[in-house]
């Protein structure tokens, strides 16, 4: 009875078997297929189909060979994210916060600084902004030719034909025919190969100053190094006629460190124009700020963060949309942390609230300072009496500045850069003290009257800008002389042949 029961159950149990093999077999095959048509795209996705010609500044021309790239690059276009302190939305910070012209007074950003938005605007950015100043030809205007230096891959091939320091030689609007397109592929990739690359020599030269072989850096540091090619701090170095942009990293990145290298140098990039302190402008030290984070310590890129994978089609390929992580949290903070988006976001903003609650202390008293340091002048200060006084303020504001301008420094690096705050603040009080110790030696022993400076046209009036001619004398520089050199720039790149593959 019990083998005929078996005979039963065998032909159920082998249709099962036969049943779930087909389903199963069934399964591998479409696995199999997705797999060889996901490598089939791959190889049509990356078969080149123009030749890419050493130092190609088109970045159209690249995304021919690479469409993907090339796409999520122009995405950068898009200029509607905004968080809670920065994004790439176009913001006037001088409206946003009037102290700002007057740290700034005698100098270009006292006229006009907006929040940077993404590298499609790099060219058109610098055209627009009244720090460029209203030239009429090749020769005049307040800016040398240096300023184009991050904006474009056409800066690389402009150094190639006729040399380095005569890139740097000359007035900005020299080289308006000549840098047309916005910062791109060129910048971080070798042609021929497609490797990263430094395509700017400021950076080999102060790797080189520092007994450093740029060439030994990993793929990983990489990741890092092409973006330290301009977000970092730099100064335009007088050599033999030219503004040669340097990198301040002789002694080391600290903010000691550079404040030094600048203080032995006896370098200033203004005069202030209340205080007459000798200033110095921070740039951007992103790179040098970043390095002194948790994540560059745990060997986090900036790419990781700001240039994630993503995968379409089968394809994994770095997002080109160079971006804030706060706006694509999901493929950037969370591929190592676990916590949601919100808390994510509140970890970041926590830190950004503390940090900014003590730089704008820090902003405010290197503003009464400036302003002390003027009614002291106008009581008949010397020189001698003012000499320390000026270094306290000039120390205070670089901390100051090394601070705000290091994009995201107050996330990437809180506790350095709270602790360059704090010794800002410690330096802004100095000199503010020797202020009144000074005043009242030249017999003035009330508190010293604060101008209505409450609004941006209210501040630039005080320090004595005329707004308004500055921005009519823009708007006839970019209806006259930027159309002719747009023309000439479409002449001279409608006559470099596409080669097709």
């Amino acid at each position: 009875m019990e083998s005929q029961n078996n005979k039963k159950k065998n032909p159920i149990l082998n249709w099962t078997l036969f049943i779930i093999t087909i389903v199963a077999v069934f399964i591998l095959g479409l696995i199999a297929s997705s797999i060889t048509k996901r490598k089939a795209e791959a190889n049509f996705a990356y078969k080149p189909s123009v030749k890419i010609n050493e130092y190609e500044p088109r970045n159209e021309v690249w995304g021919e060979n690479f469409p993907r790239e090339f796409q999520s690059y122009y995405a950068t276009e898009d200029g509607s994210f905004s968080s809670k302190y920065n994004g790439n939305a176009m913001i006037d910070m001088l409206e946003v916060d009037p102290r700002l012209v007057i740290l700034w007074a005698g100098y270009g950003f006292s006229k006009d600084y907006n929040q940077g938005r993404g590298h499609f605007y790099a060219v058109e950015d610098n055209r627009n902004t009244l720090r460029t100043g209203a030239p009429i030809d090749d020769n005049t205007g307040p800016m040398p030719t240096t300023c184009w230096t991050c904006k474009s891959p056409d800066v690389p091939r402009v150094m190639n034909e006729g040399g380095v320091k005569e890139f740097f030689t000359g007035k900005w609007a020299r080289l308006g025919k000549e840098i047309v397109n916005p910062i791109g592929c060129t910048d971080c990739h070798d042609p021929e190969t497609m490797n990263l690359q430094i395509s700017r020599p400021t950076l080999i030269e102060a790797f080189e100053r520092q007994g450093k072989d740029i060439t030994k850096a990993s793929y990983q540091e990489m990741r890092s190094l092409v973006c330290a090619q301009c977000h970092v701090e730099y100064y335009f170095k007088k050599t033999d006629g030219a503004a040669y942009l340097t990198f301040p990293w002789d002694k080391g990145y600290s903010v000691e460190a550079m404040e030094e290298y600048y203080d032995e140098a006896e370098f200033k990039d203004w005069t202030h124009a209340l205080s007459k302190a000798p200033m110095l402008k921070a740039q951007h030290p992103g790179y040098e700020v970043f390095m002194t984070g948790i994540h560059a310590q745990r060997g986090v890129s900036c790419a990781d963060c700001h240039m994630p994978y993503k995968s379409e089609g089968g394809q994994k390929y770095t997002d080109h949309k160079i971006q804030s992580p706060l706006n694509n949290i999901a493929n950037t903070c969370q591929v190592c942390h676990r916590e949601s988006e919100n808390e994510l976001l509140k970890n970041v903003y926590d830190r950004q609230d503390a940090i900014i609650e003590n730089r704008d202390e820090l902003e405010r008293l290197i503003v009464k300072a400036h302003i002390e340091a003027k009614f002291a002048w106008n009581k008949g200060a010397t020189n001698e009496q003012m000499k320390e006084i000026l270094m306290f303020i000039r120390h205070a504001q670089w901390r100051w500045d090394y601070a705000a301008a290091s994009h995201g420094g107050s996330f990437h690096s809180p506790v350095e850069i709270g602790r360059v705050i704090s010794t800002g603040i410690t330096r802004a009080q100095e000199s503010r003290i020797l202020l009144a110790r000074l005043l009242s030696d030249l017999g003035y022993n009330k508190e010293v009257p604060m101008p209505d400076i409450s609004t941006k046209a209210k501040a630039q009036e005080y320090i004595g800008l005329n707004a308004e001619k500055m921005k009519a004398d823009k708007e006839n520089f970019l209806k006259t002389l930027v159309p002719e050199w747009d023309a000439e720039a479409k002449k001279r790149e409608d006559g470099w042949p596409i080669e097709k593959m």
